[in-house]
């Protein structure tokens, strides 16, 4: 599926290529520190499926509890997250966030990681009151 996404003042923008069944929920802390919700949505790509079409985001760079060097990728003027890496690999592989793909509505996720750090009331959001606007 062909998908192109951007910041929120779309000073940066790209395309990829995805698989719509690498689509997942991330639940680890990071994730909901950096996300500044509960959780993440992204979709993972292979590095030859994706361009950066316009813009040089700014980078910051922190270590995984793997052990390993994460990049997180932003815009420098908005501060929108756009996608993650891993920094000096050879095929690299990019972690897509949803929320700036304008497919977004039509990505579904297909798994959940990080359960252990979900924060509790995730899995009661169908009983919270709904308003259709502000």
């Amino acid at each position: 599926m062909d998908v192109n996404g951007s910041c929120h003042c779309r000073a940066v923008q790209f395309e990829a290529e995805i698989d719509p069944k690498r689509v997942g929920i991330c639940h680890c802390t990071d994730c909901q520190i950096f996300s500044g919700s509960a959780f993440r949505t992204s979709v993972l790509v292979p590095g030859r499926d994706f361009r950066l079409v316009k813009g040089e985001p700014a980078t910051y760079e922190k270590m995984a509890d793997s052990g390993n060097a994460r990049q997180l990728v932003f815009c420098n003027l908005c501060g929108t997250h756009v996608y993650g890496t891993t920094p000096n690999m050879q095929d690299p592989v990019y972690s897509l966030r949803v929320g700036v793909l304008s497919q977004r509505a039509e990505l579904r996720p297909f798994a959940q990681v990080w359960c252990q750090s979900q924060v509790p009331w995730v899995g009661d959001m169908a009983d919270i009151r709904r308003f259709s606007t502000q």
